[in-house]
């Protein structure tokens, strides 16, 4: 008999060699029915593995996201084998789940292939999947697999194979098609009810832009169709809410090929918005006790190497810049830590005198490759809302459960009220790829743990999702259209402060590390309001908005009377502009609300003749006929109710 401890911690004995199948059977026919995917003591299994000693064992569903990975996994190999027998001799290489769906990397060789072949794969797709063939993984020699993928001149999967220890090498068959693979499938194909392929793009061979260049074709799944017919109209919302289309719409910002790729201009009203969120955030901050400083665009190499970016992140920097000196190199700024650092050493500090809590809204410079760049969410040069702060360990658990709430805060003021909190800790199982000593990393991480406790916050722990230098903890929200986005950081560091010999003198008269805290709410301007555009589909918070007012004058003969309106909107500090143009009222007021403008005031004799204005909102509700005292209270109620005090 094998001892299975389940989730709510109940413990159950199976005879050895029991699935997770018949775990699930002996909770409930309907869990049982729903099971699609398990995972035994950290291992992901197939809900067909024999499980011969006792363990933890998690089932998943549809509903869990391990579940949808192992079941647009399992799509993909439905996929490759469709691809496969449409198009004989391609070569296959890699077929993993992403975030929303699957790509499957291939080698089409003569065969030509695009968007117009999609259909007849759907098609081959649904048939496969209609014939309800189990997902078998079983192991297979090192010297069988590369003999069964030489014979097919798949000099991919060989590649792969040779990396590969003799032992650990699974082949995952079903119907007549076999495909290396890992595991964490779905029990057949019948389950898959509905697929669509989304695109194809081109992608090189392992990242690599000297190796082959293979075509990248991806899709999606469902357990039903109706599942599918919901997640094609969020595509078309996703499409409309586009923050490059937006952008552009709203004269936010733009790109120029002459400034550079992933180097974006903000327009006046782009960089208006911009200053607004800094301003909010200066705000707060100052009430917080942060005082802002300034740092260069650059600085010497030596400062990156000494704090361990330049060997982590130098292939991902900018060349370095040689100056006319010998042996004298700077960089772009890829990381204001390191300035602030060098800030905090100026002079020497005492306890008394901590925390010190540096805040600057920096730009850094990262040499992003050219297929990753995307709008205003990958770039090349980012604004970081960067603070630092420098405390004493007594201070840590306060210090960070402050940032924890000017984080809260920064969301509810701005929408974003569904989002769970993520614990990043180090991979045990690697080492190097952190800096410092294991006693500071074990504090550091005991720290992020107890105030995401305290602080009731909903939270999820990701092993091996640490920055190099400590542990972190990363806000996940939720957009509107369900999405998820990282935005938001807090990391604990009592790395830098080593490497950098900071220090304090303490009430014992001798010297002392401080730890560090990094933290950013926003994370990178350029991306913060990218993600902004994209959940408000450019309808910002009234507070936000680059104009909450437009004057429609039906006539020109009211000019006078909208610029007197103008006037006293301005002096109320209320973002407003004229619409004096010779267009029919219905023309303007359809050309306000492609732009998004809040509030439409429209001004003509009756409005002239009793002090009043005609209000309609964004969207078609008409306010109706009131003073201009009475406007502002209601904008400004508006604000109230959204931004509130820090």
């Amino acid at each position: 008999m094998i001892k299975i401890t389940l989730p709510d911690g109940s413990v159950k004995e199976f005879e050895a060699n029991s699935t997770p199948m018949d775990v699930a059977m002996s909770i409930s026919q309907g869990l049982a029915r729903n099971v699609i995917s398990a995972n035994f003591n950290g291992r992901k299994v197939e809900t067909t593995t024999p499980l011969t000693t006792d363990g933890d064992l998690v089932l998943y569903t549809w509903n869990d996201d391990e579940g949808k990975k192992a079941f647009w996994h399992s799509t993909s190999h439905i996929m490759a084998q469709a691809i496969e027998e449409l198009y004989p001799g391609v070569n296959l290489t890699i077929g993993p789940a992403i975030d929303n769906g699957f790509y499957y990397d291939v080698d089409f060789g003569e065969h030509s292939f695009s968007e117009k072949d999609f259909p007849k794969i759907e098609a081959r797709m649904l048939e496969i999947a209609r014939g309800k063939h189990d997902f078998k993984l079983r192991d297979v020699s090192k010297a069988d697999a590369l003999n069964y993928y030489k014979e097919q001149n798949n000099d991919f999967k060989v590649e792969l194979i040779e990396n590969l220890t003799d032992g650990d090498i699974t082949f995952c068959d079903h119907d007549t098609f076999t495909d290396l693979c890992r595991g964490g499938h779905i029990p057949n194909t019948g389950i898959v009810k509905a697929v669509k392929l989304l695109s194809v793009a081109g992608a090189y061979w392992r990242g690599d832009e000297n190796k082959p260049q293979l075509t990248r074709v991806y899709g999606i799944s469902f357990p039903k169709q109706k599942d599918l017919k919901e997640y094609l109209e969020l595509l078309e919302e996703a499409k409309k809410r586009d923050h490059r289309k937006l952008g552009k719409e709203l004269e936010l910002f733009t790109f120029s090929p002459k400034v550079g790729q992933g180097l974006p201009l903000w327009l006046p009203k782009g960089a208006a918005l911009r200053e607004r969120l800094e301003n909010f955030l200066k705000k707060a901050q100052k009430k917080a006790g942060y005082e802002q400083v300034v740092s260069p665009h650059i600085g010497q190499k030596e400062l990156y190497v000494t704090s361990g970016h330049y060997a982590k992140y130098g292939e991902d920097s900018f060349q370095p810049i040689h100056t006319p000196r010998e042996d004298e190199e700077f960089l772009l700024k890829p990381m204001n830590c390191p300035h602030h650092c060098e800030i905090y050493n100026s002079r020497p500090w005492s306890y008394k005198e901590l925390p010190k809590r540096y805040a600057e809204f920096g730009t850094v410079y990262r040499y992003e490759q050219s297929g990753e760049l995307h709008g205003l969410t990958r770039v090349r040069g980012f604004t970081q809302d960067d603070a630092h702060i420098f405390c004493t360990p007594e201070q840590l658990d306060e210090e960070f459960k402050n940032v924890i709430d000017l984080v809260l805060y920064v969301f509810g003021s701005l929408g974003f009220e569904n989002f769970t909190a993520q614990v990043s800790l180090r991979d045990p199982e690697n080492p190097d790829k952190y800096i410092g000593s294991a006693e500071n990393w074990e504090k550091a991480e005991n720290a992020i743990l107890n105030a995401a406790k305290e602080k009731g916050l909903n939270y999820v722990v990701e092993t091996g999702e640490a920055a190099f230098y400590g542990p972190k903890l990363d806000f996940m929200v939720k957009d509107a259209l369900g999405r998820s986005w990282q935005l938001g950081t807090i990391q604990v560091d009592y790395n830098l402060p080593e490497r950098f010999d900071l220090n304090y003198t303490g009430s014992d008269d001798k010297l002392h590390r401080p730890v560090m805290i990094h933290r950013a709410p926003f994370g990178s301007m350029e991306r913060f309001v990218a993600i902004l555009l994209e959940h408000t589909g450019g309808n910002f918070p009234l507070w936000l908005m680059p104009e909450q007012a437009i004057i429609l004058s039906i006539s020109e003969k009211y000019e006078n009377y909208a610029e007197k309106v103008l006037n006293s909107l301005e002096n109320n500090e209320i973002r407003a502009l004229v619409d004096n143009r010779n267009e029919t009222i219905g023309k303007k007021i359809r050309e306000a609300e492609m732009n998004k403008i809040p509030y439409m005031i429209i001004v003509g004799e009756n409005e002239e003749k009793e002090n009043t204005i005609s209000v309609r909102k964004h969207g078609g509700e008409d306010i109706g006929s009131i003073g201009i005292e009475d406007f502002v209270n209601l904008i400004n109620s508006e604000i109230n109710r959204t931004l509130k005090s820090f």
